[in-house]
């Protein structure tokens, strides 16, 4: 089976996998990381194959999807890629990739400890998992990030903002995972911090303008919610 087979499959099986999701992981989602995805890789000089199968399967193997279970997400791309006789070297390669972008993974848990995303000894960072992260992470961010953060949390019923609710911007993993507080507190838990998380110049180009958005948008909220606008 050509490359070219390859994503054409894997597009269809990602598209019938996401066809019902409510949560703000949907297929366009996926879309919008791939593309992304492909246009950091372009400028890194990444293997674009890579690349674009990895964006494509990076959210099947999502704990969120597992009740929390990491491995039972890889074990489903890994089974799916052995379907297309996809070589078990590249298959390595790919799970690598979707199995370490989520936000997730850099956070401490709960003995304090995290992983050091500089130390090669507890994490491979190629290029081609800098541009899916990097393409991940800034869909989080800007107009649709804000958008996103709403689906989930209405998904989840969550309030919108709770003043008596404070955001736990030391969020370990496991609190991460479990967390039901309202959605501005996720703001402050997750996405004003992706700005200084992306690991590519076009990634952190990017990162500059949605982070600004996100600024403006809570400054505009909290002056609404005071009555002031």
């Amino acid at each position: 089976m050509d490359k070219k087979e390859i994503i054409e499959k894997t597009e269809l099986f990602v598209k019938e996998a996401l066809s019902k999701d409510s949560t703000g992981h949907d297929w366009w989602h996926i879309h919008r990381v791939r593309n992304l995805a492909k246009r950091i890789a372009r400028e890194q000089e990444a293997d674009i194959f890579i690349v674009e199968l990895s964006a494509l399967l990076h959210d099947i193997g999502d704990y969120k999807f597992f009740q929390g279970n990491e491995k039972l997400g890889e074990k489903k791309v890994r089974e799916w890629l052995s379907s297309l006789e996809v070589s078990p070297l590249l298959i390595d390669k790919i799970v690598e990739i979707t199995s370490q972008v989520s936000f997730m993974h850099t956070l401490p848990d709960k003995g304090g400890k995290r992983k050091d995303k500089k130390d090669s000894s507890t994490l491979t960072i190629s290029k081609e998992l800098m541009a899916v992260t990097d393409a991940d992470r800034l869909d989080a961010m800007g107009a649709i990030g804000i958008a996103r953060a709403f689906t989930y949390g209405g998904f989840f019923n969550r309030p919108i903002y709770d003043p008596n609710i404070k955001p736990n911007k030391s969020i370990t993993k496991e609190e991460y995972k479990t967390t039901e507080a309202p959605s501005i507190n996720h703001f402050y838990e997750k996405l004003l911090k992706l700005k200084d998380m992306m690991y590519t110049s076009l990634g952190r180009k990017i990162a500059k303008r949605r982070h600004r958005f996100l600024n403006l948008y809570l400054k505009q909220f909290f002056k609404e919610w005071k009555g002031k606008m």
